[in-house]
Parts: structure tokens; sequence; C-alpha cells
């Protein structure tokens, strides 16, 4: 689907012109209006249409970052958007869960409230819903053996508990919940740490999402996408991360 079809239409139908897209396009006229037109001009007239990321990418990291930092305002309109973009209400509700880890549980309560309000006006049930308990997807033991030791070698010791919810929890059953693609799960996770500036944990997030299948063409271009939601200063954090992890990877 191109954009072009969805702009002004669908946007206008949404409510999504306001400042990045979302509904508060009077108050933003009257109190904002260089804010207003760097919105239709650049990110909704430019940056979504780059070819760089699909639109159904632009809705996944766009997401994942309004739900990382909890911002609500904008919130429901992407939720919306996301469906027109072709994203199964299982997905929106697997990172929402998988967010809740990686953002805190308080944020993907919030986001689950408004997520709700959108399903419930599509008409979407919990049959469009994945299960609680899936058949989880085939692990690489071998690959997950070098995370847990390379963990335990850091912080081993530390804390015990973490070290032993994260690969119980996370890796052993979150991430290998199905109805997320682990390309999908790896791009929502490096666009949340992002728009948190928690680039601590990009690297080894970002390596995994390319190992997913994230191409650095991509990779680079969710970073330019997050500036404008998540602000300058958390996107130029993370260029250094990306830059060694592109420098360090095998070509």
């Amino acid at each position: 689907m191109k954009l072009r079809f969805l702009l002004p239409a669908t946007l206008s139908m949404l409510g999504c012109t306001g400042a990045w897209g979302g509904s508060s396009s009077d108050s933003l006229r009257l109190v904002a209006p260089a804010l207003e037109k760097y919105s239709q001009d650049k990110l909704m007239g430019e940056v979504w249409k780059r070819p760089e990321l699909s639109l159904r990418d632009r809705s996944i990291v766009t997401l994942a970052a309004l739900i990382a930092r909890n911002q609500t305002a904008e919130l429901a309109d992407h939720v919306a958007l996301a469906l027109d973009h072709g994203i199964k209400p299982a997905e929106i509700s697997e990172i929402i869960t998988h967010l809740a880890f990686y953002a805190g549980r308080g944020n993907a309560l919030v986001a689950a409230e408004i997520t709700g309000q959108v399903f419930a006006q599509r008409k979407i049930g919990p049959g469009a819903l994945p299960a609680a308990t899936p058949k989880l997807l085939p692990l690489d033991e071998a690959t997950e053996a070098k995370r847990v030791d390379i963990v335990h070698q850091q912080f081993g010791g530390t804390s015990p508990g973490l070290e032993r919810y994260t690969t119980e929890v996370l890796f052993r059953d979150l991430w290998l919940r199905p109805d997320l693609k682990p390309r999908d799960r790896s791009l929502v996770t490096v666009s949340a740490l992002i728009a948190n500036g928690q680039v601590a944990q990009m690297a080894y997030h970002l390596n995994r999402a390319m190992d997913n299948g994230l191409t650095q063409a991509q990779a680079g271009e969710v970073i330019a996408h997050l500036a404008f939601y998540v602000g300058w200063p958390n996107a130029f954090s993370a260029l250094p991360v990306a830059k060694d992890v592109f420098e360090k990877r095998p070509k």
C-alpha cells in the first residue's frame, strides 16, 4: 500500500493531522503552526514515504517508540494506522507484551487500554489475539548457551535472580512466541532502546536484529525515523553504537 493513498484521506479519517501525525491539528495550528508545517511537510510528507523502510516497518517502529516512552497522545491513531498497514491484531498484542519487559509494565498496561479502544472500534475480538501459552518457536541452543555464558562472565553473582529470569522468561519464552516474527521482535526492541536512550543494550540487540534479517540500510533508517518521534539527542546517541556494530559485522 502506497502512503500517497493514505494521505491525506486515511490519515484525516483517523484524525492523524496533528503534531507528528497526531490528532491535535486545531490546537497545533493555534499554538505552534511551524510544528504543524514540519509535521505535514517533513514527517508525513517525506519521512514516511522514504523507501528504506516499508510502511509496515515504520508503523512497528513508531508503535514501539510511543509505547516505550508512554507517549499516549498519538497512540490510538498509530494503532489504527498500523492495522491499515497490515499489522495483525495479534502482532500488536505481542508488541505490547514484549515492551512490558523492555520498556516497563506500566507503559504496556496504558498501551493495552488505548489499543483495546481501537480494537473495539474495529470490532476485533479475542479470537484475533495470540494464545497466552502458544507452542513456542524452536530455540537455537548453541546461540542461547553463548549468550548465557557471556552474561554470566560479565555479571555472574551480581543478581542471580535477574540472570535466571532473563533466561527463563525472556530468551526461553518471550522471544520464542510465534505471533511476532523474530525480525519484527528485534525491530521493536531496538526501537524501544533508542527511544529511551538505553544504548548500553543496543549493540547486542542490533546485532540480533541483523542476524534476524534487518539490513544495515534499514537499521540506519530506523534511527532517522525515530528522531522525529523521540528527539534528535536520542537518535544521535544511537549512532556511535550502530556505526560500531556495522563496522564489526562480517562483510
